[in-house]
């Protein structure tokens, strides 16, 4: 999809119509997964294995207390059964307020394939030593000039201030560009009370 713009005075850019979207897919509550997290797998699976770049790019949003925003594009590191984990320092300015705020909202958005994912959800701290030894060292260089010890490379410690977060979503949207901006939109909502091990999920078609 080609973007055409105009730039009708020297402080305007209007993005101006182009190309439709075009997907083969079509999202109904009855041809979709019964878990979100088994639908976004599948997806994944598809997405990477048909060739789109950095496919585990997506864009992380937080909120101070306050209500102010921020995002921010992190990389996904693992999709499981209780949701999406990614990696940073915990001296972050998104460390920081999903500690203070344990709410955050994930989009990922595969423009080769016109689909696109919006989680919902809650944070809980993840673990580290999981990591590839060459991960878990440039994890300590983050922070410079703190001493590791020389030539090992055996079991790193855990740095202080770096770990994983995982998002446990409580909302998950899922949406397949269409011509005409008539998209498919499938949205999976936790049902009140369910567990993080076992939720139940009422989905429903949302209007495009």
């Amino acid at each position: 999809m080609d973007v055409v713009i105009s730039q009708p005075a020297p402080d305007k850019i209007q993005v101006l119509p182009h190309r439709q979207y075009v997907t083969s897919d079509h999202l109904t509550p009855h041809t979709v997964a019964h878990s979100p997290l088994d639908q976004f797998r599948g997806w994944f699976k598809e997405v990477v294995e048909g060739g789109v770049k950095e496919a585990e790019a997506m864009t992380l949003s937080t909120v101070t207390t306050s209500g102010v925003p921020s995002a921010r594009i992190v990389l996904l590191k693992q999709v499981d059964s209780r949701g999406f984990v990614f990696f940073t320092n915990y001296a972050s300015r998104k460390s920081q307020e999903l500690t203070a705020n344990p709410r955050a909202a994930l989009v990922f958005y595969w423009r080769e394939v016109h689909r696109s994912v919006r989680v919902v959800g809650r944070e809980s701290e993840e673990y580290f030593k999981s990591r590839p030894v060459g991960s878990r060292l440039g994890a300590w260089a983050s922070k410079q000039s703190t001493a590791i010890g020389e030539g090992s490379r055996g079991d790193i410690p855990t740095p202080d201030f770096w770990g994983g977060w995982r998002v446990i979503p409580d909302e998950v949207e899922f949406w397949s560009g269409k011509p005409s901006r008539l998209h498919d939109r499938i949205v999976y909502l936790r049902e009140e009370g369910s567990s993080d091990e076992h939720p139940t999920w009422k989905i429903e078609r949302l209007s495009p």
